[in-house]
C-alpha cells in the first residue's frame, strides 16, 4: 500500500495532499481501528475537527 501513496505523491501537485490517520472507536466492541485517507493540505484541520464521516 505504501508504494501507491509514494507514487501518487511524486506526480505534479502531489505535495498538495496529506495522509491523515484517525483512530475510530467501534460501537460494537469498543476496540479502536484506524482510518487512513488522503486529504488536501489546506483541509487537514477541518477534516480532523469534523469527526468520523
Amino acid at each position: 500500500m505504501a508504494k501507491k501513496v509514494v507514487a501518487t505523491l511524486k506526480t505534479p501537485g502531489g505535495k498538495d495532499w496529506a495522509k491523515v490517520i484517525r483512530a475510530v472507536k467501534s460501537e460494537k466492541t469498543g476496540a479502536y481501528t484506524f482510518r487512513e485517507e488522503m486529504v488536501p493540505v489546506d483541509k487537514v484541520q477541518e477534516y480532523i475537527s469534523t469527526g468520523v464521516k
